[in-house]
């Protein structure tokens, strides 16, 4: 029974990678900040407020909507297993996540808005027969969150907000396994979902002068309880034998506070600024639990710790109606290489983002932009993961999933928005 959990062990292994890693926290959220490398918290301008910074609905007029989608295609090989240099790539997949905001203005001093957004998502896909099928095959994730926040300009040029959020979460995971004295591979497939966590949010932003802005933003950890099955398929017998059945597990998005400074240069150039710290170290460890009690329940450590991104951005205006938008941004890696898992292939990355905003028409404009992100080069020398399954009395025979990562993103972003 030892060596089925520790299967299973595995399996659930690359969960938190799923939820819990920076590759899978998503910022696009408006082609704008995007366009701008995310440098947006004390500059924003739009209904997309209600995720940047809530306070920044304040000094929007009226009623306004904000409407649109990322694509975002990545890519990643590996090089291994060590001393070996066999490179196998991840199949190609494209994402979609959405983006909806709204705000109203009450009062001269009382603004709300509402959103539907996606804070972490996206998946990986690796080929049933690759070097570290035992590590991952499929890995899939989605939240949808909608956030409702609360402006209140205390004074002409100073405002805060507060806001909560209500979310829900999906999660897929496929893994292959092989186990002496059954011959062949099974597929280990886990599904669940949670539907009803909540998280809360607050901001601030002061404008000392025309010219300058200073904001800043936070947004809670959010706590899910992920409740769903494990079933397994392939090789008959080896199926047959694996733990399934219903499981649970507790596991934590990461806190942000991101402050930030823009400062219009001249009247034609606008510069922005943002540092952002993300709390991973919220997770520790893995904990999930077997409703069938004939079987171990599970806790792994993953030592995640807290990590940062800085960002960069500027806006060149032609004139009231076009403006031209640049940005680049460097995001560290929030976990040690030795712990770094196939599921979510991570590293330190440096974003670089083109983008245009054109007004159409008086209530009515476009944005679009591109983000390319590059992983730097990651070699694992001494991981944790096992990826060779072995019998018990027999560990000499496992073996370290060390080899080299390369990954990249290529990212497009479109958003219509409309205020009367």
């Amino acid at each position: 029974m030892k060596k089925y959990v520790y299967i299973i062990l595995l399996i659930l292994g690359v969960c938190p990678g799923i939820i819990l890693a920076g590759g899978f926290q998503l910022n696009e959220h408006g082609a704008k900040p995007m366009g701008l490398g995310g440098a947006f918290t004390a500059i924003v301008n739009d209904a997309s407020a209600v995720y940047w910074n809530g306070a920044a609905l304040s000094y929007l007029e009226g009623t306004n909507f904000l409407i649109g989608a990322a694509i975002i295609a990545p890519s990643t090989s590996f090089r291994g297993v060590t001393p070996a240099i066999d490179k196998s790539t991840m199949k190609s997949q494209t994402f979609f996540p959405p983006h909806f905001f709204a705000s109203h203005k009450v009062s001269n001093d009382f603004s709300v808005g509402l959103g539907v957004s996606v804070p972490f998502g996206l998946g990986t896909k690796w080929r049933d027969d690759w070097m570290g099928r035992y590590l991952a095959v499929e890995t899939e994730l989605q939240t949808i969150s909608f956030p409702l926040v609360i402006s209140w300009a205390i004074l002409e040029n100073l405002s805060i907000s507060i806001g909560g959020s209500y979310s829900f979460a999906e999660v897929i995971i496929a893994q292959a396994n092989s186990q002496t004295p059954f011959e062949g591979d099974a597929f280990i497939h886990l599904e669940g979902d949670d539907k009803s966590a909540f998280g809360y949010n607050a901001g601030i932003m002061w404008k000392p002068s025309k010219d300058l802005s200073i904001g800043a933003a936070f947004k809670s950890e959010v706590d899910y309880s992920f409740e769903g099955t494990a079933t397994a398929t392939g090789a008959e017998q080896l199926a047959a034998a694996l733990p399934k059945g219903n499981i649970s597990a507790e596991l934590t998005t990461p806190l942000n506070i991101q402050g930030g400074i823009g400062y219009r240069v001249i009247e034609q150039l606008q510069l922005s600024a943002d540092f952002q710290w993300v709390g991973w170290s919220s997770y520790d460890k893995l904990a999930v639990d077997f409703e069938d009690e004939a079987y171990e329940d599970i806790s792994r450590p993953r030592n995640y710790e807290d990590t940062y991104a800085i960002r960069f951005g500027a806006e060149y205006f032609l004139d009231k109606q076009f403006s031209f938008l640049g940005g680049i941004y460097f995001d560290a890696m929030p976990v040690q290489p030795e712990y770094l898992s196939p599921s979510l292939p991570d590293a330190d990355r440096l974003g670089f983002s083109l983008g245009i905003d054109a007004k159409i028409f008086e209530n009515f404009g476009v944005s679009g932009s591109y983000l390319f992100i590059r992983s730097a080069e990651l070699t694992v020398t001494n991981s944790h993961e096992i990826y060779t399954p072995y019998d018990e009395g027999n560990e000499e025979s496992a073996s370290r999933f060390n080899g080299t990562y390369n990954s990249s993103a290529s990212l497009f972003s479109f958003s219509l928005y409309y205020n009367f």
